[in-house]
């Protein structure tokens, strides 16, 4: 750590976080001539992107039949992982809303959830013991469904292929392809490339997809999205602030009979997160934590904070006997109404999901949000499509649609919730978020102000140690190795690290990044890249992340 005189000084990440490279991302030049054309193009094929293929598809058939003169029209989805689910990871209790809209000929026993939520329980945990809570409003999950969000986007893949959308798995997209102030598709990644970036045996060029219409669905931090944002000056009325979850998947002896909350200890008082204990079958459970990425601490490690939760008296009975058998991690958009950017539309370009910040962080909600924007996107696209003009104003009542859903009612409503404990403490923030819950919102009201996670400074707490045990607790190496990581170890580094790293923003990094990515080696940072799962904690504050061979990255199919 930088010092004066011998006095610690804390660190500013801003000050070594290197640029996005916005010049690999954003490509101004034509496609190559063997380019593969699309009407669509949905980046990501996550539950927005899905969502938003399949209602495009419905709407284009219903025109068909209807006698309509828009004609066949061509809709991909492009997804990164080499099978659709492998890269999503969330709680999940959804909400069933859209997928009542999406298929309202089906009941909710027809989708693909585990079961309803019978119980549900909020504890204040200290380090050996737990105090329950009544349950805030905000977290009632009366009539929502537990499920695996690996088994809701497998399910709803199957349903896109049904209706003709083309699925395109291994692909992830590299950069924006760009005609003047327009987006006209994408390139995508080439794959088999060495360590030092030259074609191996198995290389692949990359591949130009061309569409009138380009839908940024990739989820948490998306690199295309971030580049598109930054290119075209959007901005939002606060910056965007992002918390890390860390996941594992347990089959259990011992049932659990109720959906759990819990805030407090292993969380330092100033630092904003929770955990989450959700029963998946009488013998499998999915516990999880989530922790704000705007803490001082310099030294927060998320995996091992789960791992010390483990340990608890509330959490040890239901895992002793059992086996920990997936382990992932990502980063939650948590800025909220404020963090939402100014517009989440251009010339042949709408954002959708939680690459646009559709995520209600009182309720712990998302995923019908991002099928939800998904939905109103393939309306707006629809509509554009038959007017033969995919320009921003054809695509500006996106927007408006929005606007005027429950998506950003819900985020109004609380838009203060979150921001409340920022510089604060989880007491203090507690009081005015409780206040604001009772006064939906009016009380405390106005705008917080929000900071940005990468300009939070962190001073070093020298934590207790902690020794994995391999029975309850693991070590970073066996959690990745749970993840399924499917990453070649001679792929060339995705990650864009700062020239002049200094060994305590090196100790920061190792900390922050849950798959061992990152370690510091006496004064110097060393980066293992094939370790990576994309949570993107570290493109947050750190190093960059940028797209790499389709595939990679862990295959989750439970999470």
């Amino acid at each position: 750590m930088s010092s004066t005189a011998g006095r610690a000084l804390p660190i500013v990440p801003r000050q070594y976080q290197p640029a996005l490279p916005i010049d690999r991302l954003i490509v101004a030049e034509p496609p190559d001539p063997e380019h593969v054309p699309m009407d669509v193009v949905f980046v990501g094929g996550g539950p927005a992107g899905l969502a938003g293929a399949i209602e495009l598809a419905r709407l284009v058939r219903a025109d068909a039949e209807a006698g309509g003169s828009l004609g066949d029209v061509q809709i991909a989805v492009l997804e990164k992982a080499g099978a659709l689910g492998e890269h999503n990871l969330s709680g999940a209790v959804v909400n069933p809303i859209a997928f009542r809209a999406l298929f309202p000929d089906l009941a909710d026993r027809d989708f693909p959830f585990r079961g309803p939520v019978a119980r549900e329980r909020v504890y204040f945990l200290r380090e050996r013991h737990a105090h329950r809570l009544p349950t805030p409003p905000t977290m009632r999950n009366h009539g929502y469904y537990v499920a695996s969000i690996c088994e809701i986007v497998r399910w709803l893949g199957e349903k896109a292929e049904a209706a003709g959308v083309n699925l395109f798995t291994g692909f992830p997209a590299a950069s924006l392809l760009v005609e003047g102030d327009r987006v006209a598709g994408v390139r995508t990644t080439p794959s088999g490339l060495s360590r030092d970036g030259t074609p191996g045996p198995g290389y692949a060029p990359p591949t130009d997809i061309t569409a009138r219409v380009t839908v940024l669905a990739e989820g948490t931090r998306g690199a295309l999205t971030q580049a598109y944002q930054r290119w075209r000056s959007i901005g939002s009325s606060n910056p965007a602030i992002f918390a890390l979850g860390v996941k594992e998947v347990w089959e259990t002896r011992r049932p659990l009979d109720a959906v759990i909350h819990t805030l407090g200890w292993p969380l330092p008082p100033d630092t904003f997160g929770g955990s989450f204990f959700y029963p998946l079958a009488p013998n499998q459970a999915a516990l999880g934590i989530v922790v704000g990425l705007d803490g001082p601490d310099l030294d927060q490690d998320v995996h091992v904070l789960l791992q010390r939760l483990k340990h608890h008296p509330l959490i040890r009975p239901y895992l002793e006997g059992g086996e920990m058998v997936e382990w992932g991690a990502k980063t939650i958009p948590e800025g909220g109404y404020w963090a939402v950017p100014d517009r989440r539309y251009g010339d042949g370009v709408i954002m959708v999901g939680d690459a646009a910040g559709f995520v209600e962080v009182a309720s712990l909600k998302g995923i019908h949000y991002a099928m939800q924007s998904g939905i109103f996107a393939a309306r707006t696209i629809f509509e554009a499509l038959k007017q033969g003009d995919t320009s921003a104003r054809a695509l500006a009542p996106y927007d408006a649609l929005v606007n005027d859903s429950y998506i950003m009612r819900d985020l109004y409503e609380r838009r203060n919730m979150r921001l409340a404990f920022q510089g604060s403490n989880l007491y203090v923030g507690g009081a005015k978020a409780a206040l604001m819950t009772l006064t939906k919102g009016r009380l405390p009201g106005g705008k917080f102000e929000a900071e940005a996670d990468a300009d939070v400074a962190r001073a070093r707490r020298a934590p207790a140690p902690f020794q994995p045990d391999g029975v309850l607790s693991f070590s970073k190496l066996d959690a990745v190795f749970r993840s399924g990581n499917a990453t070649r170890d001679d792929i060339p580094s995705h990650l864009v690290v700062g020239s002049d790293v200094p060994p305590d923003v090196a100790e920061l990094y190792s900390h922050l990044c849950p798959a061992g990515v990152y370690e510091r080696d006496g004064d110097r940072l060393v980066v293992n890249p094939a370790n990576c799962i994309d949570c993107k904690a570290t493109d947050d504050i750190g190093p960059r992340w940028t797209p790499r061979e389709g595939g990679s990255g862990a295959t989750y199919r439970t999470m």
